[in-house]
């Protein structure tokens, strides 16, 4: 099984890309520095679940509906 690190870094992305938005948008959104969204979504940094909810919050999402996706499941 694939890293949970990974696997929530290529979701935020998935999800991020859908809404055509830079990681630059997201973090100003999320209230996140943009080197923060990038070091999350390739997976390097364990990423707290209050960035979390901030950045599933700015992406138009909440928690359940983020990890109710086919990697998590």
């Amino acid at each position: 099984m694939e890293d949970i690190k990974i696997r929530v870094g290529t979701r935020i992305k998935e999800l991020r890309n859908k809404l055509g938005i830079s990681q630059e948008q997201l973090g100003f959104k999320a209230d996140l520095d943009r080197t923060y969204i990038n070091s999350v979504e390739a997976g390097r940094r364990n990423i707290s679940i209050v960035a979390l909810e901030k950045i599933c919050l700015a992406l138009g999402s909440n928690m359940a509906s983020f990890f109710n996706d086919k990697q998590f499941l």
